[in-house]
């Protein structure tokens, strides 16, 4: 009976699967993917995006295994060239990656590491050389292969130069020697598969040199050097050399080394602030098997800016060694206020806000067996490195504020005046934005909202001046679009605390509009717009209008610059008319392929040739071979535009150009916006002059 039940059920389920026209659901269906086929079938697990972000991830991870050589002492140079075509080429000067036959799966190690997930020499601890390292999964330098459509390995180790090459992440051929040596160490190739990355192979030359030079930092006494050879043919051939310097080329360049580490680093950052305190606290020791790294000191500023790393792996979520840190500042700071007095007994103690607000520090810490959240080691996990870091870090500051009683003294009463201002601005926040406007019941009467209450499909424009607001008004779509115009230019908040901010009817708008709230009661979730986009006009007080907003929204609103919700409208330049045709240009390039280099152009806001003229012109032209003429208008603002062009070119969500903001480098954008925004005039006037070749001047 069980047999026949079941050859029915069998039965049954075939005659089912074959009515609905699908395969059906048994052991056939369950696939296996061998080798390095996960990677590419899924390559955001490995690598986090196919966007930009991974496709740089891909010469972090081959790189993250020469620094690890350098992190255990086994290397102190180290050289990351950009080819032509697309090729990587990262060089070491340690070990060489070991070219010998495994016992177990007879394979060279070599082929092993660049064709294997989980195989790697970082997993066995002391016993396998690496004490510690950032590399854990034993996964990089076979992802990196897997997502390449071509890859070589060159590896000088006792005496020999072995290699092998990979297509795709299969290996060619079996490794093999090729010369004699007198050196060790190891050279990558590798070129990015285009059709897994989204925005093709395109390496940013600055966010290479900014992640290089970190880590430089981070790795005292190790030189890295970095090399833009992709104009120079003859850097393809560099096989024959083993650091592509030797051959000399004329080609950009940058070489870090630092013997200070993280003292250096945290100068680097202060160079445009005005220091709190003259020492930079460091320190660096190990407790219970962790080492401990920690530079830090205070600035004349109000933001915070922490920078924290594992095993030299940046985690921008930070993790427990932060919060071990955070916990010991905040005692080690309130215990020193109230032994000196500083601190007085009707005072209330330090928050860890308090104790943050100015303050540069670089947390850095070095482990065995450590544990990140995902692949792509954004946050450390690793529950010891909190006691650790806190224990370290607690006993070294209360000697240095014991030692240091001066650089002490200048600490704590900069965090009695954040005290202070938190509890003045909490006090402001109250009277000025009353419960029911956070919530954004009471919404500002400049703001035209739109019809639908769905954030995912509503847009809000941030307009400048009345005049684009009434334009922006009529030609919108009022089911999805709002409009909120300011009135000139907002306060600059680089240095103003919230009670300041928020006597700004202008700031107090934005905020109330967004509905997020701001401050300690800032809430994501409640976020009115997913698309907020700042349309300011395309001259020089536009563009200082649109570097506040952004300053406000980096230094306040940053989770919605996170989550993508801000953009960058792209009015046009220019109106182009011959009769009844109209074209829109958004730069001279794009007017001149509109027009002709020979075009005659009349330059007037009310010029248009009629209909009939442009037939007569084009026939007498065609005979005579003269250029042909165009009527051209120079938009300077929005204001210029009636309410159907500002629709036609800036508001339509089929035509209009607009750009996301993101932040790729949050410690480099942080420091533009010291720079811009801050106090140092000498800084602003020397970034204007080395940057003035780029701006784009409409004389």
């Amino acid at each position: 009976m069980a047999k026949k039940a079941e050859k029915e059920a069998k039965k049954s389920g075939a005659k089912g699967a074959a009515a609905s026209g699908t395969k059906a659901y048994d052991a056939s269906s369950i696939q296996v993917l061998e080798g390095l086929e996960p990677v590419r079938k899924r390559p955001g697990m490995y690598i986090g995006t196919t966007g930009p972000e991974g496709l740089h991830h891909l010469i972090w991870e081959i790189f993250d295994n020469s620094r690890d050589e350098a992190m255990g002492g086994f290397a102190n140079d180290i050289e990351v060239a950009l080819l032509p075509g697309g090729y990587v080429r990262v060089v070491d000067n340690g070990r060489g990656i070991p070219v010998g036959i495994h016992p177990k799966t007879k394979l060279s190690a070599l082929e092993m590491v660049m064709t294997t997930l989980h195989a790697g020499g970082k997993f066995g601890g002391e016993d396998s050389g690496y004490k510690v390292s950032g590399g854990l999964h034993g996964v990089g330098a076979s992802v990196v292969n897997a997502l390449s459509t071509n890859a070589k390995v060159i590896v000088h180790k006792d005496g020999g130069i072995h290699e092998q090459s990979y297509k795709i992440g299969k290996p060619l051929a079996k490794v093999k020697q090729t010369g004699k040596t007198k050196l060790n160490g190891t050279i990558t190739y590798f070129r990015p598969d285009e059709t897994i990355f989204t925005g093709g192979i395109e390496w940013n030359w600055d966010k290479i040199v900014s992640h290089l030079r970190q880590q430089a930092y981070l790795v005292k006494g190790t030189r890295i050097t970095i090399i833009d050879a992709r104009e120079e043919p003859l850097a393809a051939e560099g096989e024959e050399v083993f650091y592509l310097r030797e051959l000399g080329l004329e080609v950009p360049s940058m070489a870090f080394y630092f013997e200070g580490g993280l003292r250096s680093l945290v100068s680097f950052y202060n160079q445009h602030q005005t220091a709190v305190h003259k020492n930079i606290f460091y320190i660096d020791r190990e407790q219970d098997n962790v080492r401990v790294e920690i530079a830090l000191q205070y600035v004349d500023d109000l933001t915070p800016r922490l920078m924290a790393f594992a095993n030299n792996i940046y985690n921008p979520e930070q993790g427990t060694h932060v919060t071990g840190f955070k916990t010991a500042l905040t005692r080690s700071l309130n215990s020193y206020g109230r032994s000196s007095g500083i601190l007085k007994e009707s005072e209330e103690n330090f928050t860890g806000d308090d104790a943050l607000e100015g303050i540069t520090a670089v947390i850095s810490i070095k482990m065995p067996e450590i544990q990140f959240e995902g692949q792509t080691k954004g946050k450390l996990g690793s529950v010891e490195a909190q006691g650790a870091t806190a224990t370290v870090f607690g006993e070294a500051f209360a000697a240095f504020m014991e030692e240091n009683p001066d650089d002490a003294r200048a600490i704590v009463n900069k965090v009695l005046l954040a005290l202070k201002a938190r509890k003045a601005a909490k006090a402001a926040k109250d009277s000025v934005l009353r419960k029911g406007a956070l919530e954004g019941m009471t919404l500002p009467g400049k703001l035209a909202d739109c019809q639908t209450k769905d954030p995912a499909e509503s847009e809000l424009f941030v307009v400048e001046g009345d005049s684009a607001g009434g334009s922006s008004k009529m030609g919108r779509d009022r089911r999805t679009q709002a409009i909120l115009p300011l009135r000139g230019k907002i306060l600059n908040i680089e240095r103003a605390r919230l009670d300041k901010m928020l006597a700004s009817e202008q700031i107090k708008n934005l905020v109330v509009a967004l509905g997020t709230a701001i401050g300690d009661v800032f809430d994501i979730n409640k976020l009115r717009y997913h698309k907020v986009i700042i349309a300011t006009d395309a001259d020089v007080d536009g563009a200082h209008i649109r570097t506040l907003l952004l300053t406000l929204l980096y230094r306040h609103f940053r989770p919605v610059i996170d989550g993508g919700f801000i953009y960058i409208a792209q009015p046009p330049l220019y109106k182009i008319k011959r009769g009844k045709e109209v074209w829109y240009a958004y730069t001279d390039e794009e007017k001149f392929k509109i027009v002709g280099k020979d075009a005659e152009i009349e330059e007037s806001p009310d010029a248009e040739l009629p209909e009939e003229d442009v037939a007569e012109e084009e026939e007498a032209n065609a005979k005579s071979k003269k250029p042909m003429k165009f009527a051209i208008q120079r938009y300077k603002g929005l204001g210029e535009m009636n309410a159907s062009e500002l629709w036609e070119t800036t508001m339509d969500p089929a035509r209009r150009i607009l750009k996301q903001v993101k932040v790729e480098d949050a410690a480099d954008a942080d420091r533009i916006f010291d720079i811009l925004m801050g106090n140092d005039v000498a800084s602003r006037k020397s970034f204007i002059q080395s940057n003035a070749k780029l701006a784009n001047i409409d004389v």
